[in-house]
């Protein structure tokens, strides 16, 4: 369960920026969840909004690359190769300034805060709490020069991971690849309790996928996936999955062991073969299945979101979504923002946190309310071009009693675009003028080659 998270210095996000899912207000029909000993309540659903270039896609990504961090920096990242992180890049002197990314998160029903800052060549800090009875004790710090001072709550072998700790590489990670028990929990929070989906994920999506419509383990939810496939109203009735050979995998993954040994691990390798997906369509004429290559891209997109979305519900995990509105239609968004909200579906605590231009979920014609305290807003200095992450419940707003999408696009929040009028009408001046006429003569000049290429 996340309540908080804040980051420094990354891509857009100069200054501290900090995303809250901490509840302002009591809704009863929303899936809000309980950190027992905090007082805290937190909201099941955040919506990220602002204009293009705005930054609010480096809020997400900001999250992923914190969890690759963990997940990453033992075992994956090169030894000698410093940190491989984007700070700030408009500014003279940005690898001065250090990144730091904090999360605040629950781990059975205890609140914990974990955290770190890097530059290029390393982790300069590193900090481990948790507060049990809502008081805060540490388990570890990490201070420049690897320093760890332990606290009196972590146990285990201490010193063999601290010897094991390079200067690039998080605590944490180290860890957990030592099995360290207690350490051990905290990793597989972010591995199984953070999920992230991007356009660079959608193979590994749709892999997940089709994992839980193959594996038996998962029978139980094979059911919710084909449902959801028909729910959508795309015209498909089932998925036909033809296992990629075996014996071509397993070779694939021998020669890339054996080229990443001789030539280490930032070398880039083809990808295995996988597992062909096709979608069958019920006609009057019988089932037809088509590669889902030939599909729509909002069919492929539905497919891809549909594992990590039913796998998030079920363990109770908080699922990241960039772009949430890109290839869906406005129901479909609705829906699935509702399964996170609604707390007849969403009995786990699950969390969606999402970026959007679709102002529509704001508005009145939907099918889920999403709440004041649920609404976020990135805008992009005009002096620095730095990202500000603000909520929506900085303004005076009532939830029911207004319409939130008309106020938004009327941009009484901010967080929407400027055109200008004058420059369009200066250009469809220039177009009349002729000015136009060199870029017609261009585009025919390349058609013009094209013909003669082919």
């Amino acid at each position: 369960m996340l309540l908080r998270f804040q980051v420094t210095n990354h891509a857009s996000l100069r200054d501290e920026q900090e995303l809250s899912l901490v509840a302002a207000d009591r809704h009863p029909d929303r899936a809000e969840g309980e950190v027992s000993g905090s007082g805290h309540r937190v909201v099941p659903v955040a919506a990220i909004y602002g204009t293009n270039a705005s930054g609010k896609s480096n809020v997400i990504d900001a999250l992923g690359w914190m969890r690759r961090a963990v997940l990453s920096s033992f075992r994956r990242w090169d030894p000698s190769g410093g940190v491989p992180r984007r700070s700030f890049a408009l500014r003279a002197d940005s690898s001065s300034h250090p990144s730091v990314f904090m999360v605040d998160f629950a781990l059975e029903g205890i609140r914990h805060e974990f955290g770190f800052s890097v530059d290029d060549e390393r982790v300069l800090e590193e900090w481990l709490y948790y507060y049990p009875e809502g008081r805060q004790r540490r388990l570890y710090e990490r201070k420049p020069g690897n320093k760890i001072n332990f606290g009196r709550s972590l146990t285990g072998h201490r010193k063999v991971i601290s010897e094991l700790l390079r200067p690039n590489s998080l605590y944490l990670s180290v860890a957990a690849a030592q099995g360290h028990q207690q350490l051990g929990a905290i990793y597989r929070w972010f591995r199984f309790g953070l999920s992230m989906a991007t356009d660079a994920d959608f193979q590994n999506r749709l892999d997940h996928t089709v994992h839980l419509c193959l594996d038996d383990k998962h029978q139980s939810v094979a059911t919710p996936v084909m449902a959801l496939l028909r729910f959508a109203d795309l015209g498909v009735s089932g998925l036909e999955i033809e296992k990629a050979d075996e014996q071509a995998q397993d070779m694939h993954k021998r020669l890339t062991q054996a080229v990443r040994e001789a030539l280490g691990d930032q070398v880039y390798v083809g990808a295995a073969p996988l597992d062909r997906v096709r979608v069958e369509h019920r006609t009057a004429d019988g089932v037809f299945p088509l590669d889902l290559a030939e599909e729509s891209s909002g069919t492929r997109t539905w497919v891809g979101l549909i594992g990590p979305v039913i796998t998030t519900l079920t363990r109770g995990a908080v699922l990241c979504v960039d772009e949430l509105d890109a290839r869906l239609h406005p129901y479909l968004v609705d829906a699935l923002v509702g399964m996170f909200q609604s707390p007849e579906i969403n009995r786990s605590g699950a969390q969606l946190v999402f970026s959007t231009h679709e102002a529509a979920l704001l508005g009145r014609n939907v099918r889920t309310e999403i709440f004041r305290d649920q609404v976020w807003f990135t805008e992009k200095d005009p002096g620095t071009l730095a990202t500000r992450l603000f909520p929506m419940t900085e303004f005076s707003v009532r939830d029911s009693a207004e319409n939130l999408e008309k106020r938004y696009l009327a941009g009484r929040y901010g967080a929407v675009p400027f055109l200008d009028d004058d420059l369009l009408r200066h250009i469809t001046e220039e177009f009349h003028r002729g000015g136009g006429r060199g870029a017609g003569k261009a585009a025919e000049a390349g058609e013009g080659q094209t013909s003669g290429a082919a």
